[in-house]
């Protein structure tokens, strides 16, 4: 049986990420922050929440910048919502912050004013929203395009490489709801909290062979 490794640095929804992967029929799910443990998984899912100064300190403390840069290499990996974010260069949030640098981009803020069509947007961007797929990758399987997914997020990602972007979702204006690099997957919505649509992307995930 596959074992499917949720990197656990203190940050994130790793109950619910956990449940959901067993419920999709995954394999092994460890929640786990032992590195060993990491390197031996088939498969790593890297989930995130809350401000990201206080996720990238806990990263870097346990070394696990350095881990996720090796093991998302030669296995199918996934960032979410704050663990894509932490994938990218740096981050507005919290006055400026580096992040491990693995895709290029940046993490901007959406704004304090956000109007669109004469409506009022909240920020955070909170609910469910449509995500159009770019490209037609695997974890995209049996997924209908403009499906719509759970976000809850105050920052979006502006990848540097337009063509690692996957799918996208407008707020007030268009943004990366996923991206691919080879064998990494990352996602700003959550799959576990998206029902029908999230769990069918968990277990596209779980049978994924990391090439697209």
């Amino acid at each position: 049986m596959q074992t499917v490794a949720v990197i656990d640095y203190g940050m994130g929804n790793l109950h619910s990420v956990a449940k959901a992967l067993e419920h999709v029929g995954a394999g092994r799910v460890l929640v786990t922050s032992d590195a060993a443990v990491i390197r031996e998984a088939d498969r790593v899912v890297f989930p995130g929440v809350g401000a990201i100064r206080d996720c990238m300190a806990e990263i870097k403390r346990l070394g696990f910048d350095a881990l996720v840069r090796e093991v998302s290499v030669d296995r199918p990996f996934l960032g979410i919502c704050v663990g894509m974010q932490a994938l990218m260069d740096t981050s507005e949030e919290n006055g400026g912050v580096d992040c491990i640098g693995l895709l290029p981009g940046q993490v901007r803020f959406f704004g304090k004013d956000l109007h669109e069509g004469g409506e009022h947007l909240k920020v955070p961007h909170m609910g469910w929203n449509e995500v159009a797929q770019v490209v037609d990758h695997p974890l995209w399987h049996e997924i209908p395009d403009n499906g719509r997914f759970y976000f809850v997020h105050s920052y979006y990602v502006s990848p540097a490489r337009s063509a690692q972007m996957v799918g996208s979702c407008h707020y007030s204006q268009d943004f990366a709801a996923a991206l691919a690099d080879g064998s990494r997957f990352a996602v700003q919505f959550h799959p576990e909290k998206s029902h029908t649509h999230g769990l069918q992307l968990l277990q596209n995930f779980a049978s994924w062979n990391g090439r697209w």
